[in-house]
């Protein structure tokens, strides 16, 4: 099977009566040196086993197996099994499951079918479930890695820095979890069909230890709330998250006590800010 030849592609997709699914954010790669520096990147070596979500008709799958001790890949979509069997039958490495990645219970999949310490994670993520298929194995602290492509607007958001127009609460919520960089850009035309964006190769490295922050749940609530309406102030965004245990005065008090001007808006505030705002306010909420 040449992955990289559409022609190719076309007849095994018509041959086995299969259609894209716009619903599904079924997009397959075509050219070769993508796959290639994903694997590059992601330092895939022979003792490395991978979990896959979304290997399509298995063009990054059979270069990760290439190099990897096993890959386990999990598919959606039930039209695919039977090309995979057939796109990937040279590899006596990768196991094919067909099932919803956020339904499964992780802990129990890579248990059962790789390493709890030695399993990264190295996917075409579909796009249409990314940022909560990136929060649940970004949470479940699972991977030592992970090498995912995404939309690029998605990268930029993940990656995005305090004061900018990308950033925003999923930018603290994967860098609380994962040490996230941009490897590269992805074009249109490498895609088939062509998606009409371009995408981002990004690596998420996890934090061994997690940032020092004395209430999760309260700091999730705060940064959540901070990021609801930021064109706002801090202190009116908060407002209607604490408004039954504070007065506004009292938090513009604790706001100033932070080291804040009462003025600031949420998205000045990094992950160390929003830590010290968590400690001060977690005997009062």
């Amino acid at each position: 099977m040449n992955f990289y030849d559409i022609h190719e592609i076309r007849q095994l997709l018509l041959t086995n009566g299969f259609h894209f699914s716009k619903a599904k954010g079924q997009n397959f790669l075509t050219e070769r040196w993508v796959p290639e520096r994903i694997v590059e990147e992601a330092k895939i070596n022979s003792n490395d086993y991978v979990l896959e979500i979304g290997p399509g008709i298995g063009t990054l799958t059979a270069q990760i197996a290439a190099s990897a001790k096993k890959v386990l890949s999990i598919e959606l979509d039930r039209r695919l099994i039977p090309i995979l069997n057939i796109t990937l039958a040279d590899f006596d490495n990768v196991e094919i499951i067909q099932g919803d990645i956020l339904k499964t219970n992780l802990v129990q999949l890579v248990q059962q079918h790789l390493c709890l310490e030695n399993t990264s994670v190295c996917a075409n993520l579909p796009y249409n479930i990314t940022s909560p298929l990136l929060s649940f194995l970004t949470e479940s602290r699972l991977f030592r890695n992970m090498t995912v492509m995404v939309q690029r607007e998605v990268a930029q958001r993940i990656c995005a820095k305090p004061l900018t127009s990308a950033y925003g609460a999923f930018s603290i919520y994967i860098n609380y979890y994962t040490e996230p960089r941009i490897l590269f850009d992805v074009p249109p035309s490498c895609f088939i069909p062509q998606p009409k964006v371009f995408s981002s190769v990004v690596s998420l490295s996890r934090r061994d230890t997690l940032p020092n922050v004395e209430d999760e749940k309260l700091f999730f609530k705060l940064v959540r709330a901070a990021f609801s309406q930021r064109r706002k102030t801090l202190i009116n965004s908060l407002m209607p998250a604490v408004q039954n245990s504070i007065e506004k005065s009292k938090l513009t008090d604790i706001i100033k006590e932070c080291g804040f001007d009462e003025k600031i808006r949420g998205e000045a505030l990094g992950i160390k800010e929003f830590a010290i705002l968590t400690k001060k306010l977690k005997d009062i909420l």
